[in-house]
Parts: C-alpha cells; structure tokens; sequence
C-alpha cells in the first residue's frame, strides 16, 4: 500500500481541518472512498492507489493554495473545489489590477481610489516608494497591504513597520512578550492594519519570530535592512538625521515605502521635516516613485458628507 503524507505550515491547523468536527476532513474521506486519511497535528497522510493519491494530493494542495491566499476555508469551497477541474482558481481575478491580496475572512483587500491604484503600480516599478497625502488616505494601509503580498509571495523574508515615535520617546526598543505590551499606542494603527489581513494567530507567531517587526525608529540605527518590506510612516516627523539614517538602510533585494503628511508635523518649531526636505533632494533620483494622495481619496462613511454639508449650512446662516 502506498502512503503519502502532507505536512501544513500552520502550528495549528483546526480552521483548515473545518473546526472542532474536522468538517473539511470529514469531506475529503467522501470524496476519496477508496484511500484512507489520517490527520495528526499538522500532517495529513493518505493510504491507498498511487493513482488516487496523486490525485489526492493535487487538491488538497489547492485547499491550502485557497487557504493560504483567502485565510479562511468553509465546507462549500472545500466542496466546490473538489468538485471542479483542476485548472479552476477561486481567487483573484488577474483582470483586476486594483486587487492586492485576500484578508482574513477572504476580504478583498484592493486599491479603492485612482492614486492608491497609481500607489500599488509606483510600488512594482520602484524599490522605494513615498506617498504624500492627509490623513485617512489609505496610504498606510495600501502599503501595508503590499508589504503582506510581498511576504505570502516570498518576494521578502520580513516585514519591518516603523514610526518616529515623537511624544513616546525614541528609546522604547523591540521587546519580547505580551503582544499588548510590546505595542505602544503610537504602533497601534500599523497593527491595525495587518489584522485585517493576516489571522491572529498567524500575526502573532509572524511577530514572535521576528518575520513581521513592529518598531520604533531607534530601533533602525546600525543595522541593514535587507529582503524585507520595510515600511515608515507618519515620516513627516522625522528629522533629517533620522530621514537620512533610514534611507541608507537600504540593503539588498528590499522595498522601501515612506508615508507622511507634511501638513500634520508634530515637531519643534525650527526643525526641518525629514519627509519635506527628502521629497525635495531626492524628487528627480530616477528608481524612486513619488505618489501625491488628497482629499479625494479619504474613504469616509457616507454619513461624513451629510455631516459637512449640514455644518456648511448652519456656518452661512450664523
């Protein structure tokens, strides 16, 4: 009898396995009558033909090739993928140029506006991006989204998130532990992000083992930062030392993205903002894409448009 055995990258692979009563297990041993299946931690093994093995193991790899990209798995896809041609792919269009990868729940994470679209093309094209726009123009959370891309297509190793931490203090270090402790409020938003599109479980381990770094600048200082996305944000408070100490970093095969708003600088009067003066030295240094995000691309709840027109209002008569 032949036997094959399939091991899974997850720790813990209960949500893949359908739940508690092993529902997607359960499916697959009524699809394949003939070959018995045993599942042990994060191992599948299969016994039985080597024809019905092969075949066997082609779908479950496209169970875990539809896991790994939508981050969930129920009983109907299980049953649909099985059910269908091998050349079937339930998942990103490739027409959709606007995609960026599947979140947790297999939300479609995309570019929602034409300069987040403009953002995702200046970040295939370029090693190092800065996008510039106010607050609440999803430039953070795009390039987040391209960072997590890059690393579930092993295009990088790591993901490293970093902020200036100006009222915290700079010295607040990496420390291990409690995820809650190791996350000031001032990271929180960066952590956000990354919630909606890697699940927890996975996030933590990607952060224990150092794959996904979440960090204040300080933390950058001496050190080359090479197969990683690195991402730094609310650049605009950096100052140029700290700007110029970030970006000769760069080491090889990396991906550099930097996100500010020049209008929300938090620092003392008199310093130069590191993102202002960096916009002007670098702005014709060919191999670096610059993205302007405005207004137009805040994507508000649709509430926030009433809100601003009934304000207008009561400011014309007063």
């Amino acid at each position: 009898m032949n036997e094959i055995t399939i091991e899974l990258a997850q720790e813990n692979p209960t949500e893949f396995y359908g739940g508690k009563k092993n529902k997607n297990v359960e499916l697959l041993k009524k699809y394949f009558p003939k070959i018995k299946i045993v599942v042990r931690g994060n191992k599948i093994s299969a016994y039985g033909e080597e024809e019905i093995l092969e075949v066997f193991e082609k779908q479950v790899d496209r169970l875990v090739t539809h896991y790994g990209k939508f981050n969930t798995l129920d009983d109907d896809i299980v049953q649909q993928i099985l059910e269908s041609d091998e050349t079937d792919n339930f998942g990103l269009d490739p027409a959709d140029h606007k995609a960026i990868l599947h979140g947790v729940g297999g939300k479609l994470i995309k570019a929602q506006t034409l300069n987040q679209a403009k953002l995702v093309e200046a970040m295939s094209k370029n090693d190092m991006v800065f996008a510039v726009g106010p607050a609440g123009t999803g430039k953070t959370y795009t390039g987040v989204a391209l960072a997590v891309k890059a690393l579930k297509t092993k295009q990088v190793k790591r993901i490293i998130l970093t902020r200036p931490a100006v009222e915290a203090g700079e010295n607040l270090g990496f420390l291990p532990g409690d995820l809650k402790e190791k996350l000031d409020p001032y990271m929180q938003p960066l952590y956000d992000s990354l919630r909606d599109m890697i699940p927890a479980e996975k996030l933590e381990h990607y952060i224990e083992t150092g794959v996904i770094q979440i960090a204040p600048m300080a933390f950058m200082r001496g050190r080359t930062l090479d197969n990683a996305f690195v991402i730094l944000d609310e650049a605009q408070n950096t100052t140029h030392n700290q700007m110029k100490m970030f970006l000769t970093r760069m080491g090889k095969n990396a991906k550099f993205m930097i996100t500010g708003d020049p209008g929300q600088i938090d620092l003392p009067r008199r310093v130069i903002s590191g993102l202002k003066e960096a916009i002007l030295v670098l702005n014709n240094v060919k191999g670096i894409g610059l993205i302007y995000l405005d207004d137009k691309d805040v994507i508000r709840h649709r509430l926030v448009k009433q809100v601003i027109e009934a304000y207008k209002q009561t400011e014309h008569h007063n």
